[in-house]
């Protein structure tokens, strides 16, 4: 971007003090001090200033090419973002025209020298990664992966952090005891790492159109009635034991939407927002 500025000059060296000025004689002014004629300012020739651009938003997506990251990098590239994402399996299966313009990159987050140039240039994170298995397993992808991205993003300097992690629902935590002990280390080395610039999303059941290859399955015919329905029931969440069973689903693109907003926005607050925050986040303009 180049800027350019033209600078006025006096003739004179210096301006009469107090300058007060008389009528123009001719297209030439008096000086109320001297009576001299003083002659009229001048224009010199344009001086052109180079203007560095402005630092270029760079958002590191991790796991771009699931159901959720693939929301997130849409609605990114839609607020005009440079955008990467990193897996295992690299460049997304699906073919829409928005996947052309992300950066894919391949690595495996528990082996971090497979993945650390992918940092390079960053300046936010969005983490969605996540799987279920055995205890071990679940805790390996939600919590040691998780980790280990936050670790190495504090270490470049990455500025913000979001982690899209999960509700809790009461008695399902202790049937998925791995899988949510991993999303809660995680959680905590966020608030260690990125105290001021790290936000988890703690959706319950995320719904929208998910593609199975080429197969699409409107999970949306179900989460958006229950979304509805839950809305009324809210009181019956502060049950003991099943009231986290009452939690609303909420859609892809609402957590798309926050997620992305959290990861740019230097106001945004840090710390943990719930189903009822996304929602309310939702509700209001983007920046």
């Amino acid at each position: 971007m180049r800027t350019v500025v033209s600078r006025l000059i006096h003739s004179r060296s210096s301006l009469p003090s107090p300058f007060m000025m008389t009528a123009p004689i001719n297209g030439r002014y008096l000086s109320g001090e001297s009576n001299k004629v003083d002659e009229p300012f001048k224009v010199e020739e344009a001086e052109t200033i180079q203007v560095p651009p402005p630092p270029t938003e760079k958002l590191l997506v991790l796991g771009g090419n699931g159901f959720v990251g693939s929301h997130v990098c849409r609605e990114a590239l839609d607020r005009g973002l440079s955008v990467g994402s990193l897996s295992r399996s690299g460049r997304s299966k699906l073919h829409d025209s928005w996947a052309n313009n992300v950066t894919w990159y391949q690595g495996n987050l528990l082996s971090p020298d497979s993945w650390k140039d992918a940092l390079d240039g960053v300046t936010s994170v969005i983490s969605c990664v996540g799987g279920f298995g055995s205890n071990s397993y679940m805790y390996k992808i939600n919590g040691t992966a998780n980790i280990n991205a936050i670790r190495a993003a504090s270490e470049h300097g990455v500025k913000r952090f979001v982690y899209v992690s999960a509700a809790d629902f009461g008695l399902v935590n202790y049937l998925l005891r791995g899988y949510y002990e991993g999303k809660r280390a995680a959680e905590t080395e966020i608030l260690t790492k990125f105290p001021y610039g790290g936000v988890i999303l703690r959706p319950g059941f995320i719904y929208g159109t998910r593609s199975v290859g080429s197969i699409k399955l409107p999970l949306g015919v179900i989460g958006s009635p229950l979304e509805m329905l839950f809305q009324q029931t809210r009181p019956l969440n502060q049950l003991p034991l099943v009231g986290p069973l009452f939690t609303p689903p909420v859609n892809v693109t609402a957590v798309a939407k926050v997620a992305v907003r959290a990861a740019t926005d230097p106001v945004f607050p840090p710390g943990i927002v719930d189903i009822y925050g996304i929602q309310r986040y939702t509700q209001h303009k983007s920046k």
